[in-house]
């Protein structure tokens, strides 16, 4: 792994999880502590992360959680109409997971009004935005906060779904390729994850288009764990191969 391409996943894992010590970064990136340190300085200029003693974290972390307010604010058009796709699948009596994410939230929006749902989600934004709601019961995970996403991860969230059996996973992705399957910027989420799909008879992807061909640090797993897929209509043909390929059913928002 080359140095540009290093100091570009750190930075990612960074804006994914608000913080980082440079002793764990060691260890992800298998390179020396001192590398670290020299890494953190490079991506400090940019503006983006301020370097501290055995770490570095977002600049603007404390400005957005206070917000409540999501990282990931790109693309909202096509989130939206990928969300409003997702209520045909949602139906009253439905037990359902909603991971975190700006696509996840979208759906959260468009559930009020909603009646006789229970929802289970380890992101602090939908249980604030639904947890008024009379007729929907909502369920939060425990486990470690991450900033940026206002979400909850790691092996505690994952403990949660134990014996958890639900109807419908909607699963959010930071990109999604052949090689690496479905890939996130830190490792922290892979146990919570794999358990949220696990704990669902039926899991639903949903990831606008520009994620689809890209790879980010740590890879779930192959395709093949979800049953569905749902994204826009700017998605290439390429792609829409690519699901096919591995028996995924591919579902269109805006067709």
């Amino acid at each position: 792994m080359n140095a540009n391409y290093r100091r570009e996943k750190i930075l990612e894992l960074i804006i994914e999880d608000g913080s980082a010590k440079v002793v764990n970064l060691a260890k992800i990136f298998k390179v020396t502590e001192v590398t670290i340190r020299q890494d953190l300085e490079k991506l400090e200029k940019s503006g983006l992360l301020i370097k501290e003693h055995g770490g570095a974290y977002l600049k603007d972390v404390e400005t957005q959680v206070g917000a409540i307010s999501l990282a990931h604010q790109e693309n909202m058009d096509k989130k939206a109409i990928i969300a409003k796709k997702c209520l045909e699948f949602i139906e009253s009596g439905d037990t359902i997971i909603l991971d975190s994410g700006s696509t996840t939230t979208e759906i959260a929006k468009k559930l009020k009004g909603f009646k006789g749902l229970t929802v289970i989600t380890n992101a602090l934004n939908i249980a604030l935005m639904l947890g008024a709601e009379p007729g929907i019961d909502v369920i939060v995970t425990g486990g470690e906060f991450k900033p940026p996403t206002l979400s909850l991860t790691g092996q505690k969230a994952a403990d949660f779904f134990n014996g958890i059996n639900v109807q419908k996973l909607f699963l959010a992705t930071a990109g999604i390729s052949l090689k690496a399957g479905l890939t996130y910027p830190s490792i922290s989420d892979l146990v919570l994850k794999k358990a949220m799909i696990e704990a669902a008879e039926t899991t639903f992807l949903v990831a606008d288009s520009t994620k689809i061909g890209k790879s980010a640090f740590a890879s779930l797993g192959a395709l093949g764990l979800i049953n569905y897929i749902i994204t826009d209509d700017s998605i290439e043909e390429k792609h829409k191969k690519l699901f096919r390929d591995n028996d995924i059913e591919l579902l269109i928002a805006g067709e």
